[in-house]
């Protein structure tokens, strides 16, 4: 890819920063904004930035790097540009295993941990589906099994949830909706140390990648072991996918439009794909919390909600190109 395309996705990436940095209940400039990240100004002025707006930043960003490369890797594996974590069913086991983990007190540090549990069985139950009826590779097919997987996984909170008191109840909406309101740089490292784990792996089988993308047995022919590699690329793209879950709850639809967009800008490979998809998504997801912040104030929307006001048109055009 051209370098002046790298440089407007990291143009985006810094925009939609600062311009998170200034915007919110409280507003700043620019020169207040960066020399409050610089450790000059007011006290408020430096907690606000430093304590609550920078670390909210940094986790949406490492969300939407996480959740924009496990749609690159699923969509290239499964040839299906409707796939993604929210769809296929990922997130929502992924999310069954965290609240499993919250009712036991697992710490936060681990809870990737039990929502990668949920998440693997919610893959294998999606693709089981699929196989059953000999239609792995129709979308169609797959969407619904994930359909299916996830209002399961719905119910399977519910019920986890009724017997808790109203407050946990209401906390616990809360989360699965999505939110980056209680961002801390404790949550926004660890879930870094999953994402820039996660996205090695991915890029370092970027190559394996392009091959399945050709088909099973195109990729056979050139040397790739088929079964392995396709099952290390969706134990990693769901574990991306879990940690993001963990860290914040449900945030849908990114892993869908992303790499639809990074095939738009980036000319590559799977490396470039993934690469780029992490910037588009860290860029979409830091400006779709501005927008839950900012859009009804004092009132703060679900970070999933607004994500999915952009995810839910673009998925039915491309559903309908694809028909």
């Amino acid at each position: 890819m051209r370098a002046s395309r790298w440089a407007l996705l990291f143009a985006a990436l810094g925009v939609a920063i600062v311009a998170a940095i200034m915007l919110g209940t409280i507003r700043f400039s620019v020169s207040e904004s960066l020399g409050a990240v610089f450790g000059r100004g007011e006290s408020t002025t430096l907690f606000v930035v430093r304590d609550l707006r920078m670390p909210r930043i940094a986790l949406a960003a490492l969300i939407g790097a996480g959740l924009g490369m496990s749609g690159v890797a699923l969509q290239g594996v499964l040839r299906n540009p409707l796939a993604e974590p929210y769809l296929l069913g990922v997130s929502g086991g992924a999310a069954v295993g965290a609240v499993i983990a919250m009712s036991f007190g697992v710490t936060m540090a681990l809870m990737p941990v039990a929502a990668f549990g949920g998440a693997l069985a919610a893959v294998f139950v999606a693709l089981s589906v699929a196989r059953a009826t000999h239609s792995r590779g129709d979308p169609r097919v797959l969407i619904m099994a994930g359909v299916v997987v996830g209002a399961f996984a719905n119910a399977a909170i519910m019920v986890l949830m009724a017997n808790a008191e109203a407050s946990t109840v209401r906390n616990a909406m809360w989360w699965m909706m999505g939110s980056a309101a209680n961002a801390t740089w404790g949550h926004a490292m660890w879930l870094a140390v999953y994402v820039l784990a996660g996205g090695t792996v991915l890029v370092a089988m970027g190559r394996s990648i392009d091959a399945l993308s050709l088909g099973e047995e195109s990729a056979a022919g050139l040397g790739v072991d088929v079964e392995r590699a396709s099952r290390r690329l969706y134990l990693t793209a769901s574990l991306l996918a879990a940690a993001t879950v963990a860290a914040a709850g449900l945030v849908g639809f990114v892993g869908l439009v992303v790499p639809h967009i990074a095939r738009r800008l980036a000319v590559g490979g799977h490396r470039v794909l993934l690469l780029s998809g992490a910037l588009i998504g860290a860029t979409l997801v830091v400006a779709a919390d501005i927008v839950a912040r900012t859009a009804l104030p004092p009132a703060e929307l679900p970070l999933g909600a607004v994500t999915a006001v952009l995810g839910v048109p673009f998925f039915l055009i491309t559903l309908r190109r694809m028909s």
